[in-house]
């Protein structure tokens, strides 16, 4: 679907760098303190680059076999690269060096697979662990109550450091229902980092996408994944 008559890319990414920094000054919070990733999925490499000119310093990517080919036309951008999708264990050799920080890493044998290509390849790769906040079935990642007894076996990973937390809550239509979720991962990064695990972080909190972002920010989200609301609507 198009942009509204109007619209460009570049006004909309000036939109949104604009409310992430409003809202966080009215949280309390430095302006820089939240980063954008734009979400990338099903969009064209021309459009990426207006967007690239316009400000976007970070691409989110869902898809393997749709990032790598964006990730070679895009070699000359100074833009850093997120796995922010569902990640099978096949896939992972092919992403590895790809990216700066896997966002969906949703269970121990992910991560297990994670650390193991990465040490192939002489490098310690950056990663959240997905919280299915809302124990929905269809979703993947961990249940809250188990985040913390998972993450204290996590320390015998040697080519993995765990940055925080990432989490989609469940769909509403009214914004203000996702508030407890995005409460409860803040809270949830908080028992993690009570436990000073050695390469276990919590510095990163993913949450929020184009019709909550500004909550999330009120919540203490440092990373805000945002497609639609840039690119418009777009359909695998």
């Amino acid at each position: 679907m198009a942009l509204p008559l109007g619209e460009t890319i570049a006004e909309r990414v000036q939109l949104v760098l604009s409310k992430i920094r409003s809202t966080a000054v009215k949280a309390g919070r430095s302006p820089g303190s939240v980063r954008l990733v734009a979400a990338t999925k099903t969009v064209a490499v021309d459009r990426l680059w207006e967007g690239i000119n316009a400000g976007l310093s970070i691409l989110g990517e869902n898809r393997v076999q749709e990032a790598v080919p964006k990730i070679t036309a895009l070699n000359q951008a100074t833009v850093r690269w997120h796995f922010i999708g569902q990640l099978q264990r096949r896939k992972v050799r092919s992403i590895i060096g790809l990216f700066d920080l896997i966002h969906s890493v949703d269970s121990l044998e992910l991560a297990q697979e994670i650390d193991r290509r990465a040490g192939e390849a002489g490098l310690c790769q950056d990663i959240l662990l997905e919280v299915n906040i809302g124990r929905e079935p269809t979703k993947a990642g961990f249940y809250s109550d188990d985040l913390v007894q998972v993450v204290s076996t996590m320390p015998r990973f040697s080519h993995i450091r765990i940055k925080g937390l990432m989490a989609i809550p469940p769909l509403t239509a009214e914004v203000e229902l996702v508030r407890p979720y995005f409460q409860k991962l803040r809270e949830l990064a908080g028992q993690v980092t009570a436990l000073h695990l050695p390469s276990v972080m919590m510095d990163e909190l993913s949450m929020g996408m184009s019709n909550d972002y500004e909550v999330a920010i009120e919540e203490g989200a440092t990373l805000v994944r945002v497609g639609t609301a840039i690119f418009g609507a777009r359909y695998a």
